[in-house]
């Protein structure tokens, strides 16, 4: 299929009311199909080699991992400090077999800066979405890729996201309150993943579970410094309730042997789950 190339930026055009659920629940004894998912913080590729960036280090972590999905942050696009040929959410699809989605957060260095999205599933749509700062704050303007998939007779959304990475907390509880409102506004299922800069105990996750699951319920695994991680920023989540189940859920050290390197300075995570 033709490769999905940039989508127009939506700002902030959903409704704020949550719409009515009408995702079936599962049948009694019925098998929904199994997926793989990843979220990775890449950093731009510039753990492992600085500029121009080595794409190659973070395409073997994905495809080692084989999964169907791939939710990335801190994607360069055209950028001087990576390349200005490089678009790093296209070479990383051809390097790994999978269609791609780019959502700009910013520009940067004469190119733009935000999240992508990478599949091995037949994908129906894609739309990207801006998150708000503070301005009283100030940081980074935010954004959101968003895919319609399809596996086998399920659709559902696939979406990556990268919240503001200041120490107060203002903006991220804009982004938060803001991506509430996607959420509650989408006719399908959600996957959604990435590096929210908050802890699993912060007001901001906190918004985010008033219509969201973490895949990790129990104890979710640090991520962040990858050489020696202290703490949880980088999550896998899903909704509504009952549409998702989750077999495991882990972070992975992204550590690339051949090169004795740190594939970025965040642990990629990656869950098994069946779709309902």
């Amino acid at each position: 299929m033709h490769k999905i190339l940039f989508s127009s930026l939506v700002m902030l055009v959903m409704a704020c009311g949550k719409k009515e659920d009408k995702t079936p629940a599962p049948a009694p004894g019925k098998q929904g199909p199994q997926i793989r998912v990843m979220t990775f913080n890449i950093y731009g590729a510039r753990a492992s080699s600085g500029t121009p960036a080595d794409l190659q280090v973070i395409a073997k972590i994905i495809n080692d991992a084989k999964p169907d999905l791939v939710a990335l942050q801190e994607v360069d696009v055209n950028t001087q400090r990576t390349g200005t040929t490089v678009n790093q959410a296209k070479e990383l699809a051809a390097l790994t077999g999978m269609d791609w989605h780019f959502a700009k957060a910013m520009e940067l260095q004469g190119g733009a800066y935000g999240d992508a999205v990478l599949s091995k599933l037949a994908v129906v749509s894609a739309k990207s979405y801006a998150l708000p700062v503070d301005p009283g704050v100030g940081g980074e303007t935010r954004s959101v890729a968003m895919i319609k998939v399809k596996k086998e007779d399920r659709e559902f959304y696939f979406a990556s996201t990268h919240f503001d990475h200041l120490q107060q907390e203002d903006s991220r509880l804009l982004q938060a309150t803001e991506f509430k409102k996607i959420v509650q506004s989408l006719d399908l299922p959600l996957v959604a993943a990435g590096d929210l800069n908050a802890t699993p105990d912060s007001r901001t996750i906190g918004i985010l579970k008033s219509v969201i699951n973490l895949g990790c319920p129990q104890q979710c695994p640090l991520t962040f410094p990858s050489s020696q991680p202290n703490r949880t920023i980088d999550y896998i989540m899903t909704a509504p309730t009952n549409t998702f189940s989750v077999s495991s859920y882990t972070a992975l050290t992204g550590w690339h042997e051949e090169k004795k390197v740190y594939a970025s300075d965040h642990r990629p995570v990656i869950a098994v789950m069946k779709v309902y």
